[in-house]
């Protein structure tokens, strides 16, 4: 993702992330790259939804009510982490990596990716199938990485 960074360089932009089910190999992707500190401003790991409800302020209604792997809480911890950092573009994370903690509802390998630009937001629900934990998290930051590549032209 050398060329992410070159890019996010050029444009001057700063990037930010609040991740859950990755652990932190967003922002691992991005700081293992020479460079990056001119971009790279603020990553926050908010795994558990205390995590998420004491530093990224997600309401805990919405944690009740739709789960912390739902649109809603992905929303959520993008906006407030839009707030918190001040980055041009912010990217949050949240989903079910396995092999366990699935449900019908929300199988393993559901994943949300939010991602913000000045007042830009989308959310994907992504479904990774039949992999691994560590396959699903390393999807899951190969999909983010692109998006982020998407909305920076």
């Amino acid at each position: 993702m050398k060329s992410l960074v070159k890019k996010l360089i050029k444009k001057k932009l700063k990037i930010s992330f609040a991740e859950s089910c990755t652990g932190g190999l967003l922002a691992s992707s991005i700081t293992s790259i020479s460079g990056s500190s001119k971009i790279f401003n603020l990553g926050l790991i908010t795994y558990s939804n205390q995590a998420k409800i004491k530093f990224l302020n997600v309401n805990k209604n919405i944690i009740k009510k739709y789960g912390a792997v739902s649109h809603e809480c992905c929303l959520a911890m993008v906006d407030n982490l839009s707030k918190i950092s001040k980055a041009n573009i912010n990217v949050s994370i949240t989903g079910i990596a396995g092999p366990n903690g699935g449900t019908k509802q929300k199988p393993v390998g559901l994943v949300y990716i939010g991602i913000k630009r000045g007042n830009k937001t989308q959310i994907n629900k992504c479904f990774f199938k039949n992999k691994k934990r560590s396959s699903i998290q390393k999807a899951t930051v190969k999909k983010a990485l692109n998006l982020v590549l998407r909305i920076s032209k």
